[in-house]
Formats: C-alpha cells, sequence, structure tokens
C-alpha cells in the first residue's frame, strides 16, 4: 500500500493493530504540525503525534517490544516515548 504524505514525503511506516505509523521527512514539513501520525488502512487520520516542543518534529521512531508504544527521536534533540493507540506523549526527555 503506497501512503500519500500530507507534506513531504514517507520517511518510514510502521504496520500495527492500531493503524500503521507514518513518519515523514521533516525537512520542509510545516513546524506547527507533528510528522509523525497513525492512519487507517483507508488512509484516514488517528492521530497525530503530542509534540514535547511545538516547533520540533520527530527524526526517528519505533515500535517498542511491549507492542503498546514507539519510541521517538526529535530534531530539537528530544527522546520520547509515545502511547502507540493515541499518540500521546507518555514520557521524554532532553539529550542534547
Amino acid at each position: 500500500m503506497e501512503i500519500q504524505p500530507l507534506h513531504t514525503s514517507v520517511d518510514k511506516t510502521i504496520v500495527t493493530s492500531f493503524g500503521i505509523i507514518v513518519l515523514e521527512v521533516s525537512k520542509g514539513f510545516p513546524s506547527r504540525e507533528s510528522n509523525l501520525y497513525c492512519l487507517t488502512p483507508g488512509q484516514k487520520m488517528v492521530w497525530r503525534a503530542e509534540k514535547p516542543d511545538g516547533s520540533t518534529l520527530y527524526s526517528r521512531v519505533r515500535l517498542n517490544e511491549d507492542g503498546q508504544t514507539l519510541s521517538a527521536y526529535t530534531t530539537g534533540g528530544h527522546a520520547c516515548e509515545l502511547e502507540l493507540k493515541t499518540g500521546k506523549l507518555i514520557s521524554h526527555t532532553s539529550i542534547k
């Protein structure tokens, strides 16, 4: 299945039982939005990931072994843990 990106191009997808996690390339993506989001198989938006800082974007993401959370890094130097079902931040720390 080919994902239609919102603004840039698709960097990574992860297919889960909750939906398709999409990470778009951060370069050129509007900073006021989140470039990490979840879509249904029909490509309807389920959620956009909460960001630890309004001006940062996500640069890497992976599904954790528990199958319930995602680990992600931002262009602003944050290491984040997000809830897979909702995209809400569980925790974040600065790694600068």
